[in-house]
Order: structure tokens, then sequence, then C-alpha cells
């Protein structure tokens, strides 16, 4: 076994940084400080941007192609969770662990994207509230409301999982995605990473983008 690098760090601040701004997000938004809730959903947005423009063009296990599989894949997986010992190594996102990636980027910009359009109808409206109807605006905010539950709810697993694999598989899923590096036997070649000057070309579009969005809206 060596440690090899799995995660670049464009991925793991991706990561780390969602983690933030979604607490951010909640805590602003209970505490009715919707200026810097508003600016936390502005940097979600941004950073669910980055994160699709970089499963295309980014390293190798960021990739989508590296590790959204089909039912097959996915039951191997299953049936391989069922059975006593470890898992077998390998590098990247799982089978199971790629429809948590998908879902939380689904709802994740749900949940910023319709906050765009949600107004409180009092003190605070999203910057595109002006540009829908009235019906459109209160349809958004329902859903602003309701999948912020959902959003926990899958959270919520996502974080049982990564418990029950480091109790029950002996898998370390978060040292990686800290430190980047994972212990894996020879045979697996090390994934392709690419130049941060990428990474920093695709941050610098995916907040240009949003902040245009939300200035020339």
């Amino acid at each position: 076994m060596r440690k090899i690098l799995v995660w670049d760090l464009p991925t793991r601040l991706f990561h780390w940084l969602l983690v933030i701004c979604i607490a951010g997000a909640w805590i602003t938004g209970e505490r009715d400080a919707y200026d810097w809730h508003m600016r936390f959903g502005y940097a979600v947005l941004a950073l669910v941007l980055f994160r699709l423009i970089w499963g295309l063009v980014g390293s190798e296990t960021a990739r989508f192609t590296s590790f959204v599989r089909g039912p097959a894949a996915i039951r191997h997986h299953i049936d391989e969770l069922r059975r006593p010992g470890r898992l077998a190594p390998h590098a990247g996102h799982n089978a199971l662990g790629a429809l948590a990636v998908l879902g939380l980027l689904a709802l994740v910009a749900l949940q910023a994207g319709s906050g765009l359009f949600t107004s409180d109808g009092v003190l605070t409206d999203g910057p595109l509230v002006e540009h829908v109807s009235g019906s459109f605006a209160a349809l958004a905010r329902t859903i602003h409301l309701k999948n912020f539950d959902l959003l926990l709810i899958l959270i919520g697993l996502h974080v049982a999982a990564i418990l029950s694999y480091a109790l029950f598989k002996r898998l370390d899923l978060v040292r990686p995605m800290l430190t980047g590096r994972a212990a894996l036997p020879g045979n697996i070649p090390a994934p392709r990473i690419v130049s941060l000057v990428r990474a920093i070309l695709v941050a610098a579009i995916s907040a240009s983008a949003i902040w245009a969005l939300v200035r020339y809206a």
C-alpha cells in the first residue's frame, strides 16, 4: 500500500467551502440576517457552477465520467457492503457516493436557485423577483423553504454513511478529503491531476457568472 493523491485541492476546497456556506446560509436565515444569507447563497451558486464545470474538465476523480455508474455498479457495491470485511480499495467515489454527489448538487442548486426568485413580501427580495410573476415568486419561496428540509435529510444520510463506512468497513473517507491522499495498493494507478491554473480559470468564470447574474439581472 502507498499513499497517493486522490482528491485535488480544488475538489477539496469546493467540498469544505460548500459545507461552510450551507451552514452560514442556515444560521443567517434563522437569525433573519438576510444580507449575509443572500451572500452565502450567491457563494453556493458559484460553488455549484464550479463543481459542474470541474466535473467535466477537472482531475480524473472529480470528473462525472469517472464515478457516475449505472444500476449494475450500484448493486455490486451494495452486495460488497453486505459481505464481511473491508471493501475493495478504489480511487475516488464509489457507486453510492456518486448518487450522493449528484443528489446533493441537485438539491443545493435548487435551494440557492429558488432563493433568487424568493420574496418575504416585506423587506427582502431575491435579485430576480422583479422578473417573475407573484405566483412564481410564491412558488419559489415554498420550494426554498421545503427543499431545505430535504437537503438536511440528505446531508444527514451522507454523514451517517460516512460514519458507517468508518465503523463497519474501517474505511476513512474524511481524512482523504482533508489531505487529498489515500492508501491504495500498487496495482491501482494514481489518478490524473490537472493543473491548478485550470481550476483558477474555472473558479473565475463561475464567480463572474454569478456576480453578473446578480448585478445585471
